[in-house]
């Protein structure tokens, strides 16, 4: 069965930082699109940043240059390193394992699969 669940979300003070973990299972991200989705409260959901099968990544706008993707392929697990955390930042981060990374967009596409989330929390 595939699934996708992350871990790690919490609470820090802006400037500080954290790090996801999304474990895949029943897929195989060696070959996949991985990415990092965030849900802000009252906002449209956005595509934070996105690796590819041959590792190319695409980061958002307003995460380049602190926010880094990356996967293990041994233990089929995502990872979002954040730091220099804003409070523009908090909102409800996903993981979704797809098919194809998008031409243009911090995105993948064809069969995603999304995990519940995890919720990041930055204060002032």
């Amino acid at each position: 069965q595939e699934q996708v669940m992350e871990s790690g979300g919490g609470s820090v003070q802006a400037g500080g930082s954290l790090r996801l973990s999304c474990v895949v299972s029943g897929m195989s991200i060696s070959r996949m699109c991985a990415a990092w989705y965030r849900l802000p409260l009252g906002k449209e959901r956005e595509g934070v940043a996105v690796v590819a099968g041959d590792g190319t990544t695409r980061y958002g706008d307003s995460v380049k240059g602190r926010f880094t993707i990356s996967k293990d392929i041994a233990k089929n697990s995502l990872y979002l390193e954040m730091n220099n955390l804003k409070t523009e930042d908090t909102a409800r981060y996903y993981c979704v394992a797809g098919l194809y990374v998008h031409s243009s967009r911090v995105a993948c596409h064809g069969n995603n699969r999304w995990g519940q989330g995890t919720q990041v929390t930055v204060s002032s």
